[in-house]
């Protein structure tokens, strides 16, 4: 049952659109018949107008059929077929470079790649495919090949614009490029609450945000910095991990995570993130309450700030931690996302 605050609350998500309540609700227009997701672009109807839902199916027993624009019956920010072919294009020859001959190809209009990819990944399919290139272009130089054979591998027959494109991406000339500097890959994995950016090594994962997050791209900007590492596109065996477990967890078949991790953080709270993993699955805890556990009655908001530097969303669990008076608290995700994985696990338990 949607209480009509809760009613009132969502009514003002769908007016702005906005993206943290991806998943979290479904809205049923009774005058078209149809539903949406929160972030439909389509003309908002009146507040009498809205039936609102917590899934789907909801919808759907309800008699609403799916809207054709928001598609609320996939993934919000789902990959559309276009990129999922790209994608696939690039990891099948990731050395190509493409040019709009190419695109005819695969029967994709090179403009259309263009946007979607831009709106997706933050840049265009091309800085992808180029990013691609010089992920291997620095395997290939740390495991010691000459610059010209990395710089031929990659489809550069003039050496200056391979210097400079590898310069632009890596933050280092080939020639430069130090052994202790190191490729971490990235992936989006979509969820039922929206995207999320997952970020790894050949061993472990190093990050795991949803899109949305505020700060996000500080966020990276510190990991980049700390593990003296370019990020580019591309796949690990981690990051196919945590894209596996991802997929388990909202299913409901999966508690614990298993992904190997690599955590950046001081002392305290790499402690505190330790007493989250304590925190057992559908079960919350206090801000206080984890203080004492760590024997740190007082420093209660140093802990809330540890929790709000962990790098590792779900997978280390400080959507468990709620207020002493049983409210939600913060949520780098946001509230409405943090209130849904509090009550999916649960659910699971029951």
């Amino acid at each position: 049952m949607i209480t009509p605050t809760l009613q009132r609350e969502y009514y003002e998500a769908l007016l702005t659109k906005n993206a943290h309540y991806e998943g979290i609700f479904f809205v049923g227009v009774k005058t078209t018949g149809v539903f949406c997701r929160p972030t439909c672009p389509a003309r908002k109807p009146k507040f009498e107008h809205c039936a609102f839902y917590k899934t789907a199916q909801e919808a759907l027993l309800a008699s609403f059929r799916p809207c054709l624009r928001c598609r609320p019956l996939s993934f919000p920010g789902h990959a559309s077929d276009l990129i999922s072919k790209l994608v696939e294009a690039v990891e099948e020859n990731p050395e190509k470079r493409w040019k709009d001959s190419d695109f005819r190809v695969v029967s994709a209009d090179s403009s259309t790649a263009r946007r979607q990819f831009k709106k997706r990944f933050g840049m265009t399919f091309v800085a992808y495919a180029r990013n691609r290139r010089m992920g291997i272009a620095m395997k290939q130089i740390r495991e010691g090949e000459p610059v010209i054979e990395a710089q031929l591998n990659t489809g550069y027959e003039s050496s200056s614009g391979f210097r400079g494109a590898f310069t632009k991406i890596m933050g280092a000339s080939p020639t430069n490029f130090q052994k202790q500097h190191k490729i971490l890959k990235s992936i989006w994995i979509d969820t039922p609450l929206g995207p999320m950016l997952a970020i790894g090594d050949e061993e472990t994962l190093h990050l795991l945000e949803f899109v949305e997050r505020r700060g996000l791209e500080r966020e990276i900007e510190r990991l980049r910095l700390k593990a003296k590492a370019a990020i580019v596109p591309g796949m690990t065996p981690p990051l196919a991990s945590i894209q596996e477990e991802l997929l388990a967890y909202f299913q409901g078949n999966l508690k614990v995570f298993k992904t190997p991790y690599t955590l950046y953080g001081t002392p305290f709270q790499k402690r505190v993130w330790a007493g989250l993993l304590q925190i057992p699955y559908g079960q919350t805890c206090s801000y206080g309450e984890q203080a004492r556990a760590m024997g740190k009655e007082t420093a209660y908001r140093a802990v809330a700030n540890a929790n709000g530097a962990n790098q590792l969303a779900i997978m280390i669990p400080c959507h468990r931690i709620v207020g002493s008076n049983g409210t939600l608290g913060g949520y780098g995700g946001g509230i409405a996302r943090k209130k849904w994985l509090i009550e999916h696990e649960k659910q699971i338990l029951v």
